[in-house]
């Protein structure tokens, strides 16, 4: 038994020996010298995504200025007016609402005002059940109160732009440099103007159907093209406005 202690204590050093370094390799491991990798998975780099067109409902509205001392329609507001109606009958989605203002020194001349702007309403073709009418009070009473039409329509919008949530300038980290991205607000200038000229904002979603085709000019064309002839319009003074013969 004597004999047999050195070897045990021999044993428990080595096992302590290959603890110590199986723990400093553990330690070791859990030291970082490289820098988080950065994600920019969140922004999308096409400017369509990032600023999308979306087709959504909202309100087409017009103000009627009336005095305290003359109630009716200019012939300019007449103009307005009436080009309000025709768009609601080819666009709205709801009724008209016409806000009326009460109890301010414009009240009187502003319910005047309000007959005529119905009478324009009915030459147009608005039925009286598409109008409602609701009074309101300004919340200034400094203010000129004005009679507000509106209706509900389907437009198109993108934004809003002018979101900067980086700095654009040319430093080292600055994640647009180091990812070599577009900056966010590149492209959203393009996309709400494109919104806001689009005639109708279900051609951005969906095509429109063909129309009936023209057979009188197609009837043309297919006989000057049988006959060998050029199928093009000729348009006779259309060299007059020319300046120069060069490419004749």
């Amino acid at each position: 038994m004597k004999r047999l202690m050195p070897i045990k204590l021999k044993l428990s050093r080595w096992s302590a020996g290959v603890a110590l370094i199986g723990l400093a390799s553990g330690l070791g491991a859990c030291v970082h010298t490289q820098e988080p990798e950065l994600t920019t998975s969140s922004i999308p780099t096409d400017y369509r995504l990032r600023h999308p067109i979306v087709v959504q409902e909202a309100d087409r509205r017009i103000e009627i200025f009336v005095g305290s001392r003359r109630g009716g329609l200019t012939a300019t507001q007449r103009t307005d007016v009436s080009a309000f109606a025709q768009g609601w009958l080819q666009e709205g989605t709801g009724g008209i609402v016409v806000d009326l203002p009460t109890a301010t020194p414009n009240a009187y001349a502003a319910a005047q005002t309000l007959r005529e702007i119905q009478s324009v309403f009915a030459a147009v073709g608005v039925p009286p059940h598409g109008i409602k009418i609701v009074e309101y009070r300004p919340a200034d009473p400094r203010a000129l109160a004005t009679i507000r039409l509106n209706y509900p329509k389907i437009t198109a919008d993108a934004g809003p732009c002018g979101v900067w949530p980086e700095d654009l300038g040319p430093t080292f980290k600055n994640p647009i440099y180091q990812t070599n991205r577009p900056y966010y607000n590149l492209g959203c200038a393009y996309q709400r103007n494109m919104a806001a000229m689009v005639a109708n904002p279900s051609d951005l979603i969906q095509p429109r159907p063909e129309t009936p085709t023209f057979a009188t000019r197609r009837t043309t064309v297919l006989d000057k093209y049988g006959k060998g002839q050029s199928t093009a319009t000729e348009i006779p003074d259309g060299d007059k406005g020319k300046l120069s013969d060069v490419g004749k």
